[in-house]
């Protein structure tokens, strides 16, 4: 398939997603507006949709009462419907040359979750998941997902709608969301919904607007990698590569089998990159421009993996696309609260360089954005699965950071994390914040995940010491000591945690440079 038959096909695709109201009268809403939706207490609520040109719309809730005109030519309209408290269920309704009218409408606190492949993780896969799901029957908990699909063109709406929470329901739906979204719903005591759009695999590039990304020269080789992918893909070369990964797996696979280990990935057929997860802007347009701008308290993510090998880069792309959505969003610096990556692949016996590590690093340097929070999950993680099972956790730490800073609630929402150090003879001395009661080695054993270096930036691993609200340092090997790394590894073996129970983020105290800086 050449690329002009490519472009026709997209264009297919294009035409069949515009609503359908620009070639009818009747009034029509996205899909985010349906039956069992919540929408968002105490602040203006948008509601949009579409009609005919000139034709006046009604938005009822209530004893509220809002009028719009579509704009020409587009056919959109929108109206704000006054901050309301929590409550329900109610109805909406929504009047043109037709009448719709959404039952079982909620007012409550509205999240979105979002990430790569452990958001879009479902309660399905995760420990204990029978017992989890036959539990789930909470229709004060609201769910709705948005299909994992990219597109260079940005989308008006998807194809989903709202549910109750409900064994039934929970089985599909993000884990780490439900999770975080079951924390809030038990602290607060009022509806909750949980907007799921994520996709496996994904990068934060494929996340972030085009035009932001072009306005920033350093992000050039990236887009410029990224045409030439779209300009050399050929369906039938990427089919011929995959049938030979894929004889390689069955042969690996049933060694694994046979072996009791665990079974590898099999590959995926590569797509093409017009509508995959990877491209820059393909999951913002077709994936998060169709929720934009319903009202919503904050978000949440788990994202990262899939930028390891750029984690340098992801020290200024991250914050990027945070200021991105916050700027379309119209709501100002709203929370967004992220999981740093989890320990995963083999344990290392040395100290050394490691790209998940730097990664993790740039997560917490994100951290210097308002209204950000970080939940650390270092602990959780699993050698031989990139998609740890323990989601409870991750959706309880990240529904601290919620309760802590944006609904005031007296809890501890983060781990230790590192502020200084100072050098004293053969010894370096850390200084934490967040200790939160003290710090402490988890079980009462000896500190681990502690190594030190000289000026010649040669790591081994250190005798550590709580001393306080410090941590004391050192090593016979090194004399003079430079540095210190904690937790620096793909999958440390660490154990310092504050007495809230919250483990320490892995952390640095050198600037030297990493084995992805320059990677573009």
């Amino acid at each position: 398939m050449n690329r002009r038959s490519h472009l026709a096909a997209l264009l297919i695709v294009v035409a069949s997603l515009v609503p359908a109201s620009f070639c009818s009268a009747d009034v029509k809403l996205p899909a985010i507006f349906t039956d069992n939706l919540v929408l968002q207490r105490d602040m203006p609520v948008p509601i949009w949709g579409w009609a005919a040109d000139g034709e006046k719309v009604t938005v009822t809730l209530g004893t509220q009462t809002k009028t719009a005109m579509p704009a020409s030519p587009s056919g959109k309209w929108m109206v704000k419907l006054d901050a309301m408290r929590a409550g329900g269920p109610c109805t909406l309704t929504v009047a043109g040359k037709n009448t719709i009218t959404l039952k079982n409408v909620l007012i409550g606190e509205v999240w979105v979750c979002s990430g790569q492949s452990n958001m879009q993780m479902s309660v399905n896969g995760v420990i204990n998941a029978k017992e989890e799901i036959a539990a789930a029957n909470d229709p004060k908990i609201r769910l709705v997902s948005v299909p994992a699909r990219g597109s260079q063109t940005p989308q008006e709406d998807f194809q989903g709608k709202w549910v109750e929470c409900s064994p039934a329901t929970v089985g599909g739906f993000s884990a780490a969301g439900y999770f975080f979204g079951r924390e809030l719903s038990k602290s607060l005591g009022v509806p909750i919904g949980l907007i799921n759009t994520s996709y496996g695999g994904s990068s934060c590039e494929a996340w972030v607007k085009r035009s932001v990304l072009e306005a920033d020269p350093q992000y050039k080789p990236m887009l410029d990698r990224y045409a030439t992918m779209i300009s050399d893909y050929d369906p039938v070369k990427a089919k011929a590569v995959y049938e030979k990964q894929r004889a390689r797996w069955k042969v690996a696979a049933e060694k694994a089998k046979a072996a009791g280990t665990k079974t590898p990935y099999p590959p995926r057929l590569q797509g093409d990159p017009r509508t995959g997860n990877h491209a820059p802007a393909n999951l913002y347009n077709a994936m998060l421009t169709p929720v934009l701008p319903y009202g919503m308290r904050g978000v949440i993510w788990y994202q990262g993996e899939s930028n390891a090998g750029r984690a340098y880069q992801y020290r200024t792309l991250f914050p990027t696309m945070i200021e991105n959505w916050r700027a379309d969003w119209h709501q100002g610096d709203f929370p967004f609260y992220f999981v740093q990556l989890a320990n995963f692949m083999a344990e290392k016996p040395e100290p050394g360089e490691s790209a998940w590590a730097e990664l993790r690093e740039a997560q917490s340097m994100t951290l210097k954005l308002p209204n950000t929070g970080q939940a650390v999950i270092i602990d959780i993680g699993e050698a031989q699965d990139i998609h740890p099972k323990n989601k409870q956790d991750v959706g309880k730490r990240l529904a601290l950071w919620a309760l802590a800073k944006t609904y005031g609630k007296d809890v501890v929402c983060s781990g230790p994390t590192y502020k200084s150090m100072e050098t004293k003879g053969d010894r370096i001395v850390l200084h934490f914040d967040d200790v939160d009661g003290g710090l402490e080695a988890k079980g009462g054993e000896t500190l681990k995940g502690f190594a030190i270096a000289g000026e010649d930036k040669k790591f081994v691993w250190a005798d550590a010491k709580i001393v306080g609200d410090t941590v004391v340092v050192a090593s016979p090997k090194v004399k003079a000591p430079a540095a210190v790394r904690y937790a620096w590894a793909d999958n440390p073996v660490c154990n310092l945690y504050n007495k809230a129970g919250l483990p320490a983020s892995p952390f640095r105290t050198d600037d030297w440079k990493g084995i992805t800086a320059g990677n573009q």
